[in-house]
């Protein structure tokens, strides 16, 4: 058997975390997800798909991403349904195992993350190579 899934789409709204009662964190969002035709108006629809995280990934999430952030998701689909009002309630969600991060922080409020936007003073990019220029002798090289 088989029950994989890969996402890659935008928050539609900040990431919303939970505990549970034995404090287990928990972080629900939704993703749009474009899809990779267009429709009759040219134009590209999108699915609005709920994600669930669990524990610290489910910590980072709240942290770091908010609405719009690109995110990747890497999990399982699930269903599952509960009693409201007497009714039966069916919930489809993906778990998620884990999420990756796939822009900058911060890059969507058109915030830089060079050296002089990211709170580095020393005046040194993080980036060693930067500038495009790498002086390595042939005694260096390994072969």
């Amino acid at each position: 058997m088989l029950n994989r899934v890969i996402l890659v789409g935008r928050l539609t709204k900040d990431p919303a975390l939970k505990y549970t009662p034995n404090g287990v964190a928990v972080a629900n969002f939704t993703l749009a997800v474009n899809r990779p035709f267009t429709n009759q108006q040219g134009e590209r629809d999108a699915d609005f798909i709920n994600c669930v995280v669990w524990r610290k990934p489910a910590e980072n999430v709240s942290s770091f991403l908010q609405k719009g952030s690109l995110a990747g998701v890497d999990g399982r689909v699930q269903t599952r349904s509960y009693e409201n009002e007497g009714k039966r309630v069916f919930v489809t969600e993906v778990v998620a195992e884990s999420v990756q991060f796939l822009e900058p922080r911060g890059s969507r409020d058109g915030q830089s993350s060079n050296a002089a936007g990211n709170g580095n003073s020393s005046g040194y990019s993080n980036d060693p190579f930067s500038d495009g220029a790498i002086n390595i002798s042939d005694d260096d090289l390994p072969f």
